[in-house]
């Protein structure tokens, strides 16, 4: 088909669509404008612009280095907000109004002795770390509190020893004790006297707990704490007992 036959399909297309009302004379002159230069067929290109090897991008590197984009810059990495350091406190070993005795923030010290004067007086150790502290003299009470690695070892006591918050501790009685209490202990190594074989021992929370018992020979049998229970109901109360499922 040659550019005439082109122009004179379009040229019907162009009139097919177009309105029932008489075009303005602008829109005939832009439609003569229009098929004058299709008729022209391939001298259309004629009027074009060549593109010499100097113009090319991959044949002149130059113009790359012109249009290079510059690269958006990255995102600051969010800054690391160090932990705060842990506060550090004096050690303390003192007798407070003559009653108790409060030893506090120990790390590693084996050697701390508390003589203790007067068996009403009481022995509160608190946040004592990789110590061991000896309490001479019979006292009311021990209570260690948020110890780690700390051994305890004590003459006698009037009422009771008490362990809350620890980690890995042990506690040696050398004479009475009647009632050993664990809280929210995990690891406690209780070694018993002869005269303290009956002492009452309380837990709750707690776990890796082992009771060491003085035999005939003079050696410790070790007897583990039971940590875990089975309850039932009978009709009338709960009843609750040691359970041996693991």
């Amino acid at each position: 088909m040659d550019d005439q036959a082109i122009a004179s399909i379009i040229h019907s297309l162009f009139a097919s669509t177009a309105p029932a009302h008489p075009a303005s004379a602008d829109g005939s002159a832009s439609r003569d404008a229009l098929f004058a230069e299709i008729n022209k067929g391939e001298a259309i290109t004629a009027g074009l612009r060549k593109v010499t090897a100097d113009m090319q991008t991959h044949k002149n590197p130059a113009l790359r280095d012109q249009h290079v984009v510059a690269p958006h810059p990255s995102a600051r990495p969010a800054k690391q907000v160090a932990a705060p350091a842990p506060v550090q406190h004096e050690p303390v070993v003192e007798l407070k109004d003559g009653k108790q005795w409060n030893v506090e923030y120990i790390v590693g010290n084996r050697n701390l002795v508390v003589n203790a004067t007067d068996k009403k007086q009481t022995v509160y150790i608190y946040k004592c770390q990789d110590s061991v502290i000896v309490v001479k003299g019979k006292v009311n009470s021990i209570t260690l509190d948020s110890c780690r690695k700390t051994s305890v070892v004590f003459d006698a006591i009037v009422a009771q020893c008490e362990t809350i918050n620890c980690q890995s501790i042990q506690i040696q009685t050398l004479g009475e004790m009647p009632t050993l209490s664990i809280q929210k202990t995990d690891g406690c190594q209780v070694y018993l006297s002869e005269t303290s074989k009956n002492a009452e021992i309380i837990t709750s929370k707690s776990s890796e707990m082992n009771l060491l018992i003085p035999m005939a020979d003079g050696d410790f049998a070790e007897f583990p704490v039971p940590e875990q229970f089975k309850t039932t109901f009978n009709g009338s109360k709960l009843v609750t007992c040691v359970s041996d499922i693991v």
